[in-house]
């Protein structure tokens, strides 16, 4: 396998759009070298196999999900209270939802990890550890509330943004902002 780690990000990008236009049936080396505008053969040759190139692009959708050093430094500014969790909510929200394409991806890799072991070896244990780390953030900072409500956050913000990015009619924009409001204020204790 080649290691140019600069052609393979491109690769595991354009699976990634694929992923989020075609779905998981739609993901082949073919479908990725056209996306990616590169000769034929190329993605056979940065991956074993098809489940090479599914396990690599879910990691990939997640190393580009992860907030930069300066979003984070930025969330530990300012005040520790309700208010402050629910600017990072929206912030949140905001910041994965611009990320339509993968975020849509990684929907179809968590139902095609349904059908691959392989894949959903690699999406548990990563999955896991992004919430775990939610809440050691949420914890170790100083913010009110405990594990139970920064899960119970976790999940209500994910579901309204696959809303927001499946059936945007759901819920209109200003619904949703409206949405993260109540949901921070009945789980986080004010003060």
């Amino acid at each position: 396998m080649r290691q140019n780690q600069a052609r393979r990000a491109a690769l595991l990008d354009a699976a990634i759009d694929v992923l989020a236009r075609e779905g998981a049936r739609g993901l082949t080396f073919r479908a990725v070298d056209a996306q990616a505008q590169v000769p034929g053969g190329t993605a056979s040759n940065y991956f074993a196999n098809r489940d090479d190139l599914l396990t690599q692009a879910g990691v990939r959708v997640y190393e580009r999900l992860e907030p930069g050093a300066e979003t984070v430094a930025r969330s530990l500014g300012g005040t520790r209270d309700r208010e402050r969790v629910k600017q990072l909510m929206h912030e949140l929200v905001e910041r994965v939802s611009t990320y339509r394409t993968g975020y849509l991806a990684l929907l179809e890799l968590r139902l095609e990890a349904t059908r691959r072991p392989g894949l959903r070896e690699v999406l548990t244990p990563r999955i896991r550890a992004d919430v775990d780390a939610n809440i050691g953030y949420h914890l170790n900072s100083g913010l009110p509330g405990d594990a139970t409500a920064v899960t119970l956050l976790y999940l209500a913000m994910n579901w309204l943004i696959v809303e927001r990015l499946t059936l945007p009619e759901v819920f209109a924009e200003e619904q949703a902002r409206e949405l993260v409001e109540r949901a921070v204020e009945r789980l986080i204790p004010e003060g």
